[in-house]
């Protein structure tokens, strides 16, 4: 990335539409309720995704959720996101997403999406991938990421994806507690761990393992700035001010909004330019690369 041509770096935005793929319909009526819950049916593709960020100078990270044993629906290839991260190499990175539900073939898809598709970490969704954080399924997969010194995002908290349908669609909020991190922060030392979204209704167990854990990062996403519990600002301004992290949840929420929100929120000044920028170079060691 050319990170002084950006005034921020967005660490959370979705692969919406693939281009490679054809429609997959399946499980339709998750988007249906997804977009009742979050009022927006915003799909754009990879290639509108990145043309709107050039616009506004915004760096990105963008990943797919690969759902296939739980929700049986065809993911997004984590290669089209890599490839266009790689023809855009000044202002994105790409994240893998992989069911843990693989094993060890999805072990072996991490190493060959870092080694010859240049993905710099993975985005887990606890939830919507049905599986347990501390779950030694999935210990294959955190093995081949610490290898690697990369970072991994777990999505926390209440999700929109199932809410409203009947029985929530058979997905467990209980799945995304992030205190269930514990246990991983502790066996994979060397992967930083990013907790996604403010993690209502376990707000204080994620900034306590934050606090507890050198290794846990928090990403600010999914939440328009100015509807954060107000424990999570004081600790963003404060003990937590080096590992908070700028994130949209784009498309649903627009880095636009969201930065405009964050300057209205109580978050101090001086705090400001590492929530939206400098905590996240730190993180995806963009200061190496820059230097080189």
């Amino acid at each position: 990335m050319n990170i002084d041509d950006l005034v921020a770096i967005d660490i959370h935005t979705h692969a919406e539409v693939s281009c490679w793929n054809p429609f997959d319909n399946y499980g339709e009526e998750y988007d249906r309720a997804a977009d009742k819950y979050f009022g927006s049916n915003r799909r754009p593709t990879i290639a509108e995704t990145i043309e709107y960020y050039r616009k506004i100078k915004v760096g990105l990270v963008m990943f797919t959720v690969d759902s296939e044993s739980q929700l049986g629906r065809r993911r997004i290839p984590n290669e089209e996101i890599a490839e266009a991260a790689a023809q855009n190499s000044d202002m994105m990175i790409a994240f893998g997403s992989i069911d843990p539900h693989k094993g060890k073939m999805g072990a072996r898809e991490a190493r060959r999406l870092i080694t010859e598709h240049g993905v710099k970490g993975f985005k887990f969704h606890p939830t919507v991938q049905g599986f347990l954080p501390y779950d030694k399924m999935a210990w294959p997969l955190y093995e081949v990421i610490a290898e690697y010194k990369l970072p991994a995002i777990f999505h926390s908290g209440h999700s929109g994806i199932g809410s409203g349908m009947r029985c929530g669609g058979g997905l467990r909020l209980q799945n995304s507690n992030p205190m269930l991190l514990e246990d991983v922060a502790i066996d994979f030392p060397d992967m930083n761990i990013i907790v996604a979204h403010p993690s209502w209704p376990w707000q204080d167990e994620a900034l306590s393992l934050a606090l507890h854990k050198p290794n846990v990062y928090i990403d600010l996403s999914g939440w328009s700035p100015k509807y954060f519990p107000p424990q999570l600002v004081q600790y963003a301004n404060t003990l937590l001010k080096d590992r908070m992290l700028f994130g949209s949840d784009f498309p649903l929420i627009t880095p636009e909004r969201w930065m405009k929100d964050f300057d209205e929120a109580g978050f101090k000044d001086k705090v400001k330019p590492g929530i939206l920028k400098d905590n996240a170079v730190r993180l995806l060691g963009l200061e190496s690369a820059t230097a080189a």
